[in-house]
């Protein structure tokens, strides 16, 4: 049985053209579902009886189920999700003053083996689908109230460009009107270097946030934390951002995790400077690290934060530094499956 959130509006539009039933009514489900959170095809009720018989014998429209849901102090939840097929994935909603942000996974664990990051710990399952992904944004949207999710970013589990096809066509549905209408500009993808889907989100004429994965300034040490940095190394994905920022006219945010004894030092900060300082079209995201003992990582001092972003500040790099959120439970992105999945 297909899922319905499969489909774009002009999908089903075309699906309920095989039904001999009008297209209008594709705009009335999307309303149901992505407005109203309402799940059950029979519940429709402006939708003609025999209509709803026929979706009932077609589609699907909620697959996963709760299994977990943690609650930080500073409001932020997590909850971790099972699909038909035992797949566990994560997604976050953080509120902020303001905002709301959703963060959303796109893969079954990850493959790039990022020594900081576990969700790649326990091993690469399989991409999620175009529904999978919209499904998590239906949970969070339901776990924000009574706050409106207004923000997503896909920084959870997962390499989201190695996902290129199905990330795109949900992002294309989230930002519809007729779904959850969450401005482009309010969606981003984050991604750890893929520079041909870099290449290929250039020519989308979608207004996203790109987020890239920096963590080091040379090859050297980028190697050490990610592996990816083989096959594209620092000077050709920082050409490929300048030549992204030109061609869409949108900044572009590096994300550089903070971690002790490893990147943190002036030192680092000097390598940033000569990579990036005088682009006007870039800017620094500081991530101090979480705890991750499965990895030995750990977060600097606060002193030693605020030196180095003091640093890039007076020598011409735009910063910004991550407010610290969900610190008392499972903050890191793979860590609340991980969990679970070694009980």
């Amino acid at each position: 049985m297909q899922d319905i959130k499969d489909l774009t509006l002009k999908e089903l539009e075309d699906r309920l053209k095989q039904f001999s039933s009008q297209k209008y009514h594709a705009k009335q489900i999307f309303s149901w579902i992505y407005k109203k959170s309402v799940f059950d095809f029979m519940a429709l009720s402006d939708i003609p009886e025999d209509l709803r018989v026929k979706l009932k014998g077609e589609f699907s429209i909620i697959s996963s189920k709760l299994i977990k849901l943690q609650k930080s102090s500073d409001g932020t939840q997590k909850l971790l999700l099972q699909f038909s097929d035992k797949s566990l994935i994560e997604c976050v909603v953080i509120p902020a003053e303001g905002r709301v942000t959703g963060c959303v996974s796109t893969q079954v664990g990850c493959k790039f083996g990022c020594r900081f990051c576990a969700s790649g710990l326990s091993g690469f399952k399989r991409n999620l689908t175009c529904a999978e992904i919209i499904e998590e944004v239906l949970y969070l949207k339901e776990k924000a109230k009574p706050l409106k999710l207004t923000h997503l970013v896909f920084m959870g589990t997962g390499e989201p460009l190695d996902n290129y096809v199905e990330v795109v066509k949900a992002i294309r549905i989230i930002n519809s009107p007729e779904a959850f209408n969450i401005g482009a500009r309010r969606i981003t993808i984050s991604t750890c270097g893929i520079i041909p889907a870099i290449q290929k989100l250039s020519e989308e004429k979608l207004q996203i946030e790109l987020s890239v994965s920096l963590h080091a300034a040379v090859d050297s040490l980028r190697l050490k934390l990610m592996p990816i940095n083989k096959r594209y190394p620092l000077k050709d994905l920082i050409n490929t951002c300048k030549e992204y920022s030109e061609k869409t006219n949108r900044q572009i945010t590096f994300e550089y995790i903070m971690i002790k004894n490893l990147n943190s030092n002036l030192e680092n900060a000097e390598y940033l400077v000569k990579l990036l300082g005088g682009w006007k079209l870039s800017k620094v995201n500081l991530i101090p690290s979480n705890f991750i003992k499965e990895l030995k990582i750990a977060p600097p001092n606060k002193i030693e934060v605020l030196i180095f972003k003091d640093y890039l500040v007076k020598h011409g790099v735009n910063v910004t530094l991550r407010r610290e959120r969900g610190q008392d439970i499972d903050a890191a992105c793979g860590q609340l499956r991980l969990a679970y999945a070694h009980k």
